[in-house]
């Protein structure tokens, strides 16, 4: 039989305790553990379960486009409540102004926008539903121009508070394919979605590239989730290719081109963990949540790094688990066995 040492030229490390930065192939030998180690990557990315939020919420607002080691948490059905994520644990901020669900956000912590949404516990017309917008600067909310129309389930992509898109929407009769862009201080109405929805994901760390991904078709709320998935440039949007499991209500993070969604809904009451990644031309299945659940605008982070935050997945239900996604390739320590 071959030896290590032939194959490599020294010998395997004996060490008490797995090294602290170990390299892709690097093997040793932990006394400790007595157990032969080695360095691989993930074929698959991987959701670990993380520090609960304080508050239990669905629906809420999160930056978009802060790295998973980094997020604000705002509002949510059942809060007003604002949260900041250090990577270990949550802390309590100052309150939004107004306290909804169905609110989308983008941004990162230091600067952020919410948008839409309707009234906690308001009846589903176009009674409760919001245009208004808030702005985040680190330490307080302030309320600023509304949105052209109300907009319960809008999604929505942008960098920061000065520059965001927003798109799609419920408005208590209807799916709206209406998209606004936002300058800073006012919404100002583009070219619309190819087709009328609500509940989707928005993907990208830019107004101007951003993908709208899944959602809720036709007038019924109980209908089934789409795949659809549309591509926008800065002007246009287009259709390309679909999720491979059609849902609403799910989460999602990353750029045009790099994108993750996760979680989601086929009514009446199926819940998913599916996660997928995009590429840029097609979606592909990745590691499952560890709680299936609709997790809506309550994710933040990157293809490789992402947030989910609370959620929920029986009526009436929220939720405050947060799992953290580790992206395929990524570093892991396998242990080696004589099987």
């Amino acid at each position: 039989m071959t030896k290590y040492k032939e194959i490599k030229g020294t010998q395997i490390e004996v060490v008490s305790s797995d090294p602290s930065n170990p390299v892709e192939g690097q093997v040793w030998y932990n006394s400790t553990a007595q157990a032969v180690k080695g360095e691989a990557s993930t074929a698959t990315g991987a959701w670990a379960t993380t520090t609960a939020m304080s508050t239990t919420r669905w629906g809420g607002a999160a930056s978009s486009v802060s790295p998973s080691s980094s997020a604000i948490m705002a509002t949510g059905a059942g809060t007003a409540n604002t949260e900041s994520w250090n990577g270990s644990s949550w802390t309590e901020l100052n309150n939004v102004n107004e306290g909804r669900y169905g609110v989308w956000g983008t941004g990162t912590t230091s600067s952020m926008i919410l948008f839409g949404g309707n009234d906690p516990g308001s009846s589903p017309t176009a009674s409760g539903d919001r245009a208004s917008t808030e702005l985040w600067n680190g330490t307080n909310w302030t309320e600023v121009n509304n949105m052209g129309s109300v907009k319960r389930y809008p999604a929505g992509v942008g960098a920061d508070s000065t520059a965001s898109l927003s798109f799609g929407s419920f408005n208590g009769s209807n799916k709206i394919a209406n998209t606004e862009t936002w300058n800073g201080t006012n919404w100002t109405e583009v070219n619309d979605l190819n087709t009328a929805k609500s509940s989707m994901a928005g993907v990208g760390a830019t107004y101007t590239a951003g993908i709208c991904v899944g959602g809720n078709v036709g007038n019924s709320p109980n209908v089934n989730g789409s795949g659809e998935t549309e591509l926008w440039n800065g002007t246009n949007w287009t259709e390309v290719n679909d999720l491979n499991t059609a849902r609403r209500d799910q989460g999602g993070c990353g750029t045009s081109t790099l994108g993750l969604v996760f979680g989601g809904l086929k009514p009446p009451g199926t819940w998913y963990g599916v996660t997928e990644s995009w590429n840029g031309t097609n979606w592909t299945e990745d590691g499952d949540l560890n709680t299936a659940r609709e997790i809506t605008g309550q994710a933040s982070g990157t293809q490789s790094s992402a947030l989910a935050c609370g959620g929920i997945n029986a009526p009436g239900t929220y939720l405050n688990p947060v799992e953290e996604f580790t992206g395929a390739g990524a570093p892991v320590v396998r242990t080696f066995t004589d099987s």
